[in-house]
């Protein structure tokens, strides 16, 4: 993993922490080498706890989508929850955060891979596997000549869903 790369991952993590404590969230970021959390959410008497997992990116790359791998296609736990994190071109520009249930990234993953898998390369040749997954806005390249369950904007309903880790705020959630 290059520097950059590194740096803007501690950078998305930062900032979902940043977001969940402005919400009146307890959180704290995971352990290093915690496998599959970054950040451990509570609410304050610590009745509910969950856990997520923060994919970061820049407006690079033709697809706007989030590097993946195989484990997050069977990665399911009813509390685990992932944020992705689009840090768009410059520092400038205010990130949008996605959070999705693992069960969502899972069955999204899962579908997209396996209708890559099913489709021609360019030359006309079958795809061979491989470890490189993609959680991407819009599909309709990959679904090509079935129907699409995750057209562009399948993503939208999942902007800054904070409600999804079912947890109270603690006070009144603060405003944005």
């Amino acid at each position: 993993m290059s520097a950059e790369s590194s740096l803007l991952g501690a950078a998305g993590e930062h900032f979902v922490m940043s977001e969940l404590l402005r919400r009146g969230f307890i959180a704290a970021l995971a352990p290093q080498g915690v496998p599959n959390a970054d950040i451990v959410v509570t609410d304050l008497v610590g009745d509910k706890l969950c856990t997520i997992q923060v994919k970061s990116r820049r407006a690079i790359g033709s697809d706007g989508g989030w590097h993946m791998k195989p484990k997050h296609a069977s990665l399911i736990g009813e509390r685990l929850f992932y944020c992705f994190v689009d840090f768009g071109l410059s520092p400038e520009v205010r990130p949008e955060i996605f959070l999705l249930p693992s069960s969502k990234v899972a069955e999204v993953i899962n579908s997209s891979h396996l209708s890559w898998l099913s489709t021609l390369g360019k030359r006309g040749q079958k795809r061979n596997d491989s470890n490189v997954r993609r959680l991407i806005p819009d599909y309709s390249n990959s679904y090509l000549g079935t129907q699409n369950p995750f057209p562009k904007g399948w993503m939208d309903i999942y902007k800054n869903a904070w409600h999804l880790l079912g947890l109270q705020p603690n006070d009144d959630e603060m405003a944005i």
